[in-house]
């Protein structure tokens, strides 16, 4: 793999790397329909050599593609994804640039380096980054280099939130009502608000992905949404212009699929339902919707057709509507790239649309027509990131993977990743560590499918939202299908908390950690299956222990024969057998004759486990009966008193400082903001108080729970 170097002047730096046989990456799994591992059934001629302008999981999902289609790929990389996957899995590699995205994967000029020294035919954007700026497309072409996407007109026309709403009305397109032009002041937003009528969603007017979204339901909530917007914006896509528009109170986000060529050709591949999201980002979607009839699913789909054909589209895109309760739908944006949930219309379709995206950019017209088209069983796709979901559903955690194992020795899973074990979270990029793909022939078997998956995924050294995923898809709500844009906050309203142990399932979870506890003092008196004593003691066949779940401590007894281990949690009986391997992560137990997966996070000698049961890692303590009444004289450790300062929620970087020392707050006046992957949060104080002193100023980098603020 030959691998490059572009960084500023005087540093430039060009060396080759041969690593043969090393660079592997597990190919995906054949349960998702769409078969990656098979070349195309066609000999045709596209390209000898792909540039992804790209980073992370999307680099190595095009990157698989043009292997199959045995195309030379380049990956580029900033300074500290040096040793990344995608980087690893390429051809070749350039680094263009430091860590930050506007010195590196949004540096065009290093890009465009990149492309002319490795002499790439084409590229590649992915999503994110440069894979909607017309500026970039147009350079390419300048270049003589294609720029697998749409033109740079649809680019523009569609990127465009204000423009693309103006042509979904000409294209007689259904939209939502609201304010066409661009809002320039607070004040202007307010009155414009005002006469559309609240709620309203203060969004900014390029790009995507959640970013520079606020919904307002009053005057101030207008003031400070345009502000956050508009910053958002600014720093996400260099653009900071918004637009106000009627909020659909509890909506469905459904979106089509669609794929057009250059011969006036265009498909829609069906829908994916988008409706579970956090601060208007997407966690959980699915294809198809359990809500559309196909009445509805048809009237969506050539809408959104008739769309892409009125700005001439070509490649693969997505038209994304509200719905509201009477199946009334709303035109909300169009995304002119490849959309991070396209692995679930692989799967129903049998569609590899990167290769679409490939065979359309060098002008091949599609192979297929709108009856061809299937809806072949069911998917499902959970974006597994490195969040705190317990804190605002998910605020980013950084650190290093110390365990990575993903769950793809599971039937009909597929995890769509660009990390491996070792890699880094940093606080430059999205955290997100993959997208788990689930397929069935029905909705229950793929969700089940899921369960399975989350269960069996291994993630240590990061914070992430498996919790959090695991109990959205096994929730009665979501399995029925009763879902909205508004699901979590209507179904935690005072915030994720976790699992919700049952007494039962209390009783498995205390029984587990008790015969692991056992397990691990009976391996403890062995060295190679002789007894660490020479003398011979009787061995144990049953003990009387203690374990403590938050404040409660309940009476276990253990009696061990052979593999089996009969538990009495508070006298009632819990029959645990496994095949006990004190080594691995994952803890697959029987109990009470059912299957139970347990993951062991952590363990030590004075009797601590951490088990992860059903998503959710529960603290269990197992003492001997001694134990647990000399614990009683231990004094207690007394909280933090959190009221009297304010401490950073996450690692990020501090935008702003809006007081001094000395100063008087009000409770919930913004003391700081914190941007974390691009996304602006307010630190607000809990009381009313003065200022003490201020640890923090503008610039500076963060990191979870470091002290920002002091309050007297």
């Amino acid at each position: 793999m030959a691998t490059r170097s572009i960084l500023p002047p005087p540093a430039r730096l060009v060396f080759v790397l041969k690593m043969a046989g090393v660079l592997q990456h597990a190919p995906f799994q054949s349960g998702c329909k769409a078969n990656y591992s098979t070349k195309p059934k066609t000999n045709e001629k596209t390209f000898d050599k792909i540039l992804i302008a790209n980073r992370g999981e999307i680099a190595c999902r095009v990157i698989k593609t043009c292997k199959k289609m045995g195309i030379q790929t380049v990956a580029v990389h900033s300074d500290v994804d040096s040793n990344a996957v995608h980087v690893k899995m390429a051809d070749e590699a350039v680094c263009v640039g430091l860590a930050p995205t506007n010195r590196s994967y949004l540096n065009m000029d290093a890009i465009l380096d990149a492309v002319r020294d490795t002499r790439s035919q084409a590229v590649h954007p992915g999503y994110g980054f440069l894979s909607e700026n017309k500026e970039f497309a147009k350079r390419l072409a300048k270049e003589r280099v294609t720029f697998i996407g749409p033109d740079t007109h649809a680019i523009q026309a569609m990127g465009d939130k204000i423009e693309s709403k103006l042509i979904a009305k000409a294209a007689k397109v259904n939209t939502i009502p609201g304010f066409d032009g661009v809002v320039e002041t607070p004040e202007e937003a307010v009155k414009i608000a005002q006469n559309i009528g609240y709620p309203v969603m203060i969004k900014a007017s390029a790009g995507g992905g959640g970013k520079g979204m606020r919904v307002a339901w009053n005057d101030a909530e207008t003031r400070e949404g345009f502000r956050f917007s508009s910053q958002e914006a600014a720093s996400s896509f260099g653009d900071d212009r918004l637009l106000i528009e009627k909020y659909i109170d509890n909506p469905r986000h459904i979106e089509i699929q669609v794929l057009a060529d250059q011969h006036g050709n265009a498909l829609w591949l069906n829908e994916r339902e988008c409706s579970i999201q956090r601060r208007n980002q997407k966690v959980v979607e699915e294809a198809p919707s359990t809500f559309l009839d196909s009445a509805t699913r048809r009237a969506m789909g050539e809408q959104a057709v008739q769309l892409a054909k009125a700005v001439k589209y070509s490649s693969a895109g997505t038209v994304e509507f509200l719905v509201d309760s009477k199946k009334n739908f709303y035109f909300l944006e169009m995304n002119t790239r490849l959309q991070v949930e396209h692995p679930i219309t692989e799967c129903i379709t049998g569609l590899d649309l990167v290769e679409q995206m490939i065979r359309v950019a060098k002008g091949y017209p599609l192979r297929h027509k709108q009856e061809d088209v299937p809806i072949n069983g069911w998917a499902f796709e959970s974006r597994v990131y490195a969040e705190d979901p317990y804190k605002s559903f998910g605020l980013p955690s950084i650190g290093r993977l110390s365990q990575y194992q993903e769950p793809t020795d599971l039937n009909n899973v597929r995890v769509d990743s660009g990390i491996e074990e070792g890699s880094d979270i940093s606080i430059y990029y999205d955290p997100m560590i993959s997208k788990l793909i689930t397929y069935g022939a029905t909705r229950a078997e793929a969700l089940a499918k899921m369960e399975d998956a989350l269960d069996n995924y291994v993630i240590r050294g990061v914070t992430h939202n498996i919790p959090l995923l695991r109990e959205i898809i096994t929730h009665p709500r979501f399995i029925s299908g009763d879902i909205s844009t508004n699901f979590l906050p209507e179904i935690y309203p005072e915030g994720f908390k976790g699992h919700q142990l049952q007494e039962e399932q209390k009783q498995e979870l205390l029984a587990a950690a008790a015969a692991l506890y056992v397990t691990a003092q009976l391996a403890s008196q062995n060295i190679l299956g002789h007894l660490r004593l020479a003398s011979k003691p009787v061995e144990s066949t049953c003990w009387e222990l203690c374990a403590q779940l938050g404040q409660q401590c309940h009476q276990v007894q253990v009696n061990k024969s052979g593999d089996l281990y009969s538990v009495h949690v508070d006298g009632e009986r819990v029959d645990v057998h496994g095949q006990w391997n004190l080594a691995s992560p994952l803890l697959p137990l029987t109990i009470n004759s059912k299957h139970r997966m347990f993951q062991c996070l952590s363990r030590d000698a004075s009797g601590h486990i951490v088990l992860q049961y059903l998503g959710t890692s529960f603290k269990v303590r197992i003492l001997s009966k001694l134990a647990a009444k000399l614990n009683t004289y231990m004094p207690d450790k007394v909280p933090e008193d959190t009221s009297s300062i304010l401490r950073s929620p996450m690692p990020g970087t501090v935008v702003a400082v809006t007081v001094e020392p000395g100063d008087q707050v009000a409770e919930g006046q913004e003391i700081c903001v914190i941007e974390a992957m691009k996304m602006q949060n307010s630190m607000t104080a809990v009381k009313q108080a003065k200022v003490k002193r201020v640890h923090c100023k503008p610039g500076e980098t963060v990191g979870e729970g470091d002290l920002l603020v002091e309050l007297e």
